[in-house]
């Protein structure tokens, strides 16, 4: 980076070359960032975080009616503009603290209807009148006896707010040992690509901070002053090895 000056204010250019060529030249230290990132985030996905699991259910929302004083009112999925309108109905009637307290007397786990309702996440089968509710949590079988809990209780419980509707299940739970989360691959993936993203912006910093004069090169591509002159290293022999040898022959007795 150079400052120059243009009439009253001061400006900085970059050279994008300059930064280039600095980047390629310590590539190995972008790629070693990566590796140790990479490292690191699977270490994270495989032993630092609790792997979860998923069970699931289907439910069929029947036809059913209800009544309101006098008047009595026809409900079919069909004649709802979106079958998602009832699922989020039920997905409600669902998730709330009676159904969830009654959800916990059935199967008799240890959670709170709080720490249950995280766990659950429901929604239409492509707007469909079946109801897919997915259990999630630490331990398979507990997500499996949660989901066929609420086949259970569900049905039930929206009986008795909604007059003459009816769930029927489709298909039942089972216990899926095959973790959900975390993925080690995309953790190590992401990990890797920030380690090279930061390694990368640090040596852009390192770069553009630098101004060292390099070389003759850099004096005229950088500065308008001509170089007159220049001072060759006369220390140097070609040869590291060669040089050391003259450079400790020089202090011997014999060559005072």
């Amino acid at each position: 980076m150079k400052k120059q000056e243009q009439g009253s204010k001061d400006y900085y250019s970059i050279d994008l070359l300059h930064i280039v060529r600095s980047l390629w030249k310590r590539a190995w230290v972008i790629v070693l960032a990566g590796m140790i990132a990479a490292a690191a985030g699977f270490c994270v996905a495989a032993f630092a975080i609790t792997p979860t699991y998923s069970s699931s259910i289907m439910l069929y929302v029947n036809n059913g009616s209800f009544q309101v004083g006098d008047f009595g009112f026809s409900i079919s999925s069909s004649e709802l503009t979106a079958a998602q309108s009832l699922a989020k109905t039920y997905t409600v009637l669902l998730k709330n603290r009676t159904t969830l307290e009654r959800l916990i007397d059935e199967t008799g786990v240890d959670y709170d209807w709080e720490e249950i309702y995280d766990m659950i996440e429901s929604g239409p089968v492509n707007e469909t009148e079946v109801l897919q509710v997915t259990v999630t949590c630490t331990n398979p079988y507990e997500a499996e006896k949660l989901a066929n809990g609420i086949a259970s209780v569900l049905p039930k419980r929206i009986s008795e707010v909604v007059e003459g509707a009816s769930m029927e299940v489709v298909d039942s739970a089972i216990a899926d040992t095959e973790k959900v989360a975390p993925s080690i691959t995309m953790y190590t993936a992401v990990w890797f690509i920030v380690g090279v993203l930061l390694s990368a912006a640090f040596l852009i910093v390192l770069a553009v901070l630098d101004d060292t004069i390099h070389d003759e090169e850099y004096v005229i591509s950088n500065y308008d002053y001509p170089v007159l002159a220049k001072i060759p290293n006369l220390l140097s022999t070609g040869t590291k090895y060669e040089y050391k040898y003259r450079y400790y022959k020089k202090r011997t007795p014999d060559n005072k």
